[in-house]
């Protein structure tokens, strides 16, 4: 039942005091549902209907994290909060990740129960009752999972299913997670949990769940309730060629304490890939006659911009430059390097000279310039602050 709106008293002694019409206070949610969208706009109508069906007899919200759809995600979800106000939408821009999605998505929850679902309607939304009342009978976080009996992953086509089950065994082994499910991305728990854990959370990946429970450290009941993983419906799959080096990346992350972060894993592994590019630039220049010093040179500039593209694919991914930012990254890029490439090129050359190994001379300068372009470039070409 919605109270009439009052009128807010004026002060004794005030001039021409204007009455403050106050609305009567909503209904605080119980649960809110997170659900990170990219070029979901075909799933929205869909998925909130079966919400609304579900969650009937509930006090409950659901806030889209979308990052910047091109398909108007965040347009339709807007034309739909204008008729059903539990419906909240967070258009990112300049940023990209489920990861950060979600926890965005969760911190702004105002329920103190949370729940986080993908949008593909691939998950049981019917499971979201029984998870709040586990969730009421004292779990922590509650997994809907496809791999305790009952449940099966028939969404999945063979190879990502196969992979999924490499990469929950490979997490249970070497993070000790106990959930038979730790890579699901349908989960609930409590928002108070979020707000402990989200400074030591990772905003890039897609493995939101698995870095609760490892960054927990086995603090968290966890209750698991089986489902059937369906297929998707509409829009595009949020899994791509980085999701591999995101989740090595959070394994190594937690596995070392946080020493490693999984920016630095996937800038040292596109380093890496820029050595066998730099020595294979070395080793040509040196078969059409050049110099060893003008070879080496030739060879960093090829490394370095060979470096400079990869990263802005991958390692920042959700920073990505394009257009004109773009080219204005290559060339800061080449400028903060220099004193790193200088060194690069002045040591190769002095190995080259003592040892007469073209390879070790060509790793040796490649070693110098790594921390520098490393800590330069993140600060000063994607300005990433973590």
């Amino acid at each position: 039942m919605t109270s009439s709106p009052s009128l807010a008293p004026t002060h004794a002694g005030t001039e021409s005091a204007t009455p403050v019409l106050l609305a009567a206070p909503a209904v605080p949610p119980d649960l809110t549902v997170v659900i990170p969208t990219f070029n979901e706009r075909g799933n929205l109508e869909p998925l909130v209907a079966r919400l609304a069906r579900v969650l009937d007899g509930l006090a409950w919200e659901a806030i889209f994290v979308d990052d910047n759809s091109p398909d108007g995600t965040a347009d339709a979800l807007r034309s739909i909060g204008r008729r059903d106000p539990r419906i909240r939408c967070i258009r990112r821009v300049g940023r990209r990740g489920l990861a950060g999605a979600c926890i965005e998505g969760m911190l702004a929850a105002q329920a103190p129960v949370v729940a986080v679902m993908d949008a593909d309607l691939q998950h049981d939304e019917s499971l979201l009752p029984r998870m709040f009342e586990a969730m009421g009978a004292g779990a922590d976080v509650v997994v809907a999972t496809r791999y305790a009996p009952g449940g099966d992953a028939e969404g999945f086509s063979a190879w990502r299913g196969r992979g999924s089950r490499l990469a929950t065994l490979l997490a249970q082994r070497v993070l000790h997670v106990t959930s038979s499910d730790p890579m699901s991305g349908f989960f609930m728990l409590r928002r108070e949990t979020v707000e402990e854990l989200a400074p030591k959370l990772s905003t890039q990946g897609f493995k939101i769940l698995l870095d609760i429970l490892a960054t927990a450290k086995g603090r968290l009941k966890v209750t698991e309730l089986t489902y059937s993983f369906g297929v998707r419906q509409s829009g595009d799959s949020k899994l791509d060629n980085k999701v591999l080096m995101d989740f090595l990346g959070l394994i190594v992350a937690k596995a070392t304490g946080g020493l490693v972060s999984l920016r630095f894993l996937s800038f040292a592994t596109v380093g890496a890939a820029g050595l066998v590019v730099h020595l294979a630039a070395l080793r040509i220049g040196l078969g059409l006659a050049l110099s060893f010093l003008v070879a080496q040179a030739i060879a960093t500039m090829t490394a370095m911009t060979f470096n400079y593209l990869l990263n802005n694919l991958l390692t920042y991914r959700d920073r990505r430059l394009t257009g004109f930012a773009f080219l204005r990254g290559l060339l800061a890029f080449y400028a903060i390097c220099g004193l790193g490439a200088a060194a690069n090129v002045g040591a190769a050359d002095w190995a080259f000279y003592q040892t007469n190994q073209w390879w070790l001379a060509g790793i040796a300068g490649a070693f110098i310039g790594a921390v520098w372009n490393y800590a330069m470039s993140r600060a000063l070409v994607w300005k990433d602050a973590a």
